[in-house]
């Protein structure tokens, strides 16, 4: 069943009498009939993959499970033990199953919520807020909103890939509105420089998906550079008064026949290459402060690793969407979260009360708010830091604008507070300090 087909019939009798003041309730429903048809489905395919294997096959799956690489690996270097120990490279882990419909439950759990609020007259933030706290809020504050300026991912024009997103960290305190104008300002000048001088090396540039210029470059120095010489044009204090994160997004990259990473065209890096890559980069640009997926999950020794060689300075940051109930990865300091699929608004409550202070909210393209209830729910679950991608298109600017009347709304009501300072996940104990040293200067 398609997500439409579950709401016009399954789920429309089921939540036929509850109360949509209720969200815990109606959730709890919801969340139950979604796991009766997931295990249902599983048990289907479990049979179906029983039934048309046949004995030869499973001979061969048998065969053909540890991946040649590996073996290979381990034969060119036994010569080699005594002087190094290399791990063979891990297999990706199966990908959560995602179940046709599942899209039904966020959306609806999302709809009964607004109903709620209407009912009691409330806005949406509002709502969830008294969900999360059960009672009144007095105060809120605006999450900061971080701004992506350039992609250089694997879809953009150029060689580089490694780049998927450069994200702008304002200065704590800005209003919304001030952090677009300021973002417009850099990108006009980035936009300025491109086109006067050949010294960036940008040969090309589209929109990309998440709203920003995707510019074609061969090496991560030359985006990073083309910011720097903007914001330096237009007397911003990169590194003090403002900051970068920069989403990798390595899951994307990986060679599997080769097992190593193709951060440009033609150019590999195994994991502990990226290790050293990601160092240089940061050492280079102490501008940036967060890195998210700079691996694949399951390279767990390399994420702990290069906490160790820069977590006092680099946050990193994990996109747990399709892996959300994995245990935490070392030296992973905070999660990206999302509304996407099965999760329902009671489901994003318990998720940041478990994770107080390591949470970063962010957009996608499958999510169930692809209106501006987004902006709403982030206001509510008290996050300090939203990711809503760039400045072009009509879904994204439709949640900055909700940002910028909810804040208005709180500011006039005389109930809206600023964060004095930068907060994990994206800025370390280090990184507070020299920003709170900054503002002070």
């Amino acid at each position: 069943m398609t997500a439409v087909q579950w709401i016009n019939e399954p789920l429309n009798h089921m939540l036929k009498g509850k109360n949509p003041c209720d969200q815990t309730e109606v959730d709890h429903a919801l969340s139950d009939f979604f796991m009766a048809h997931y295990l249902e489905e599983k048990d289907i395919h479990s049979r179906e993959k029983e039934e048309s294997r046949s004995p030869s096959e499973s001979e061969l799956v048998l065969f053909s499970a540890p991946p040649a690489q590996t073996k290979d690996k381990k034969n060119v270097d036994k010569a080699k033990r005594s002087t190094t120990s290399e791990k063979p490279f891990p297999p990706a882990e199966p990908p959560e199953p995602v179940l046709l419909g599942s899209l039904a439950i966020g959306s609806v759990s999302l709809a009964v919520a607004r109903a709620g609020a209407v009912l009691q007259g409330i806005p949406l933030y509002k709502y969830i807020a008294a969900l999360r706290n059960q009672e009144t809020l007095t105060q809120f504050h605006i999450p900061v909103s971080l701004v992506t300026l350039l992609s250089c991912g694997k879809t953009s024009p150029g060689k580089l890939s490694l780049l998927e997103e450069v994200i702008l960290i304002p200065r704590v305190g800005q209003r919304v509105k001030q952090i677009i104008t300021m973002t417009l300002e850099i990108q006009k000048e980035m936009m300025r420089i491109m086109n006067t001088s050949t010294k960036a090396g940008a040969t090309q540039a589209i929109l990309h998906d998440s709203g920003a210029l995707a510019l074609g470059y061969e090496k991560p120095e030359q985006p990073l550079d083309l910011i720097t010489e903007a914001c330096t044009n237009l007397g911003l204090a990169l590194g003090t008064e403002i900051h970068l994160a920069v989403n990798c997004a390595a899951h994307e990259l990986m060679d599997y026949s080769k097992g190593k990473y193709e951060v440009a065209t033609g150019i590999l890096k195994s994991p502990d290459e990226l290790v050293d890559m990601y160092q240089t980069i940061i050492n280079k640009y102490p501008a940036v402060v967060a890195l998210i997926d700079p691996f694949r999950r399951e390279d767990i020794d390399q994420w702990e690793k290069l906490s160790n060689v820069i977590g006092d300075s680099c946050s990193l940051l994990a996109d747990m969407t399709y892996k959300s109930k994995a245990p935490s990865l070392l030296g992973v300091s905070g999660r990206i979260l999302k509304h996407i699929n099965e999760t329902t608004v009671s489901d994003l409550v318990l998720i940041t009360s478990d994770h107080q202070g390591s949470l970063l909210m962010a957009t996608t393209s499958s999510e169930p708010s692809s209106g501006d209830s987004l902006s709403d729910i982030a206001v509510g679950l008290g996050l300090d830091y939203i990711k809503l991608g760039g400045l072009s298109g009509a879904e994204r600017m439709t949640k900055y604008n909700r940002l910028i009347s909810i804040e208005e709304e709180l500011a006039q009501q005389g109930i809206l507070v600023s964060k004095e300072k930068h907060s994990p996940p994206l800025f370390t104990e280090k990184l507070q300090e020299q920003s709170n040293t900054a503002d002070v200067a």
